[in-house]
């Protein structure tokens, strides 16, 4: 109680809002459940402005009690409660770390009502979660940070969502020209802000692409229905903001780089520890098909944001068909691989519509041109010819390693910066910048 100054205690049936500013339709920052309590730092308009937890904010004064009632009431609130110290922690159904156990995330400073502890185990309503991650103390219940998810949606004024299962062009024109105008695309479930709208066009600016996108409701989404999808599809992203980004073995600083990363992707978070996170990179053609271990970023230097967000629109310009007859025959590669983006990934696959693994992928693409390469990355690495990324063109092949330094990854370069391959399972078919990670080798299989 002693924390407090002038404390209020909400009074409301499920949850009161927390906003930005004194205002009903300001942005929501913050959520106070029923007997929440906060310091009241200054009252205007029907408005308080309040401390609690690490949210700071304006809450409507008609469901809060203040004064000798609030230290009354709150008295009686007080209980023991477990205060999440990790950036996230599972909760899980059972006291074990099992991998088809977790229910839910519990989020920095969020607080729960401890029902028994036990064996580094802490039970909670809604399950159990690691006694390691949690201070359990006398205390009292505050307001949490807005839904990480219904943040990513609020980044947005006007969104709008893709619904097709690939990708959706985005032009420099409000007209279909064919390939001629296109700039850009928007993966499934990529989100924008419709700046403007047009007779069957909305004007949007996704990530850093400005242009135009049909307005057809088969393929795309506004109001409530894009919200929906944008929650389905809001996750758990690593965004990098420096230009290259040390990837370890281990969590830890002591531990082998064994490749780096880049600020033009967003990256997804497999799992979040103290000060670290591990990413999700891409899927192998080797061993049993596992994703690379051992993928750890540090989050300790402000060098990588890690939020829930969505994924947005990518630059693109297709391959201009040419008279030279050799680079004639490298725009028809890269756009008939293009025509498989958003396909799912099938370690051992080989099919381009069903499924197919990164050194299918490129397999297959090839031998539709009559160019045989072998099946597997690490042997697709030792044909045709070693060039240098100065000279790589539409085509040739990007190799990968694992983090034991053996080649098990494969890409298309695509051009401008590009490349498309089978990247995992959780993202199939797509299209990258080339260094997202640090490639090994790039070889001319088609010279």
């Amino acid at each position: 109680m002693d924390a407090y100054g002038n404390i209020g205690i909400v009074h409301v049936s499920g949850y009161l809002n927390v906003r930005k500013t004194p205002e009903s339709g300001g942005d929501i920052i913050g959520k106070m459940q029923e007997n929440s309590v906060c310091t009241i730092l200054d009252e205007q308009d029907g408005w308080y402005h309040i401390q609690s937890g690490e949210v700071e904010g304006y809450i409507s004064s008609e469901y809060v009690l203040s004064g000798d009632e609030a230290k009354t009431e709150a008295l009686e609130q007080v209980s023991l409660r477990a205060v999440i110290t990790a950036d996230s922690l599972n909760i899980r159904t059972s006291p074990e770390i099992k991998d088809d156990n977790v229910v839910g995330q519990a989020l920095e400073g969020e607080r729960y009502q401890v029902i028994g502890q036990g064996d580094g185990w802490i039970q909670i309503s809604s399950g159990y979660i690691s006694a390691d991650y949690a201070e359990v103390k006398l205390s009292l219940n505050e307001a949490v940070k807005m839904d990480l998810r219904a943040m990513a949606i609020n980044r947005y004024d006007h969104l709008v969502i893709s619904k097709v299962t690939n990708y959706l062009n985005v032009r420099s024109s409000p007209a279909d020209e064919g390939d001629k105008n296109i700039i850009g695309k928007m993966p499934s479930k990529a989100a924008g802000d419709i700046l403007e709208t047009l007779d069957g066009w909305y004007k949007i600016r996704s990530g850093s692409i400005t242009g135009y996108i049909t307005s057809d409701p088969q393929y795309t989404a506004t109001g409530q229905e894009a919200i929906d999808l944008a929650t389905q599809a809001a996750s758990l992203m690593a965004i990098v903001r420096t230009d290259r980004l040390n990837v370890r073995m281990e969590p830890n600083t002591d531990s082998k780089i064994w490749t780096q990363i880049s600020k033009e992707e967003r990256y997804p978070v497999e799992k979040q520890l103290d000060g670290w996170v591990q990413i999700d990179l891409d899927t192998g053609d080797s061993g049993n098909g596992e994703e690379n271990d051992g993928a750890y970023i540090s989050t300790r230097d402000n060098n990588v944001d890690v939020q829930y967000a969505l994924t947005e629109a990518i630059k693109f310009s297709p391959m201009e068909e040419t008279v030279n007859q050799q680079a004639s025959l490298r725009s028809k590669i890269v756009n008939y691989a293009l025509k498989f983006v958003g396909n799912p990934y099938v370690w051992g696959g080989t099919s381009l519509t069903n499924g197919a693994d990164c050194s299918g992928f490129t397999q297959s693409v090839l031998r539709n041109f009559g160019i045989s390469v072998p099946r597997v990355s690490r042997e697709q690495a030792n044909t045709g010819k070693g060039i240098k990324s100065s000279d790589m063109r539409p085509g040739d092949l990007i190799f990968y390693t694992n983090s034991k330094g053996t080649i098990n990854h494969v890409a298309m370069y695509i051009g401008n910066g590009q490349i498309v391959h089978a990247a995992s399972r959780r993202s199939g078919i797509k299209i990258s910048t080339w260094n997202y990670r640090t490639p090994a080798k790039i070889r001319n299989v088609i010279d």
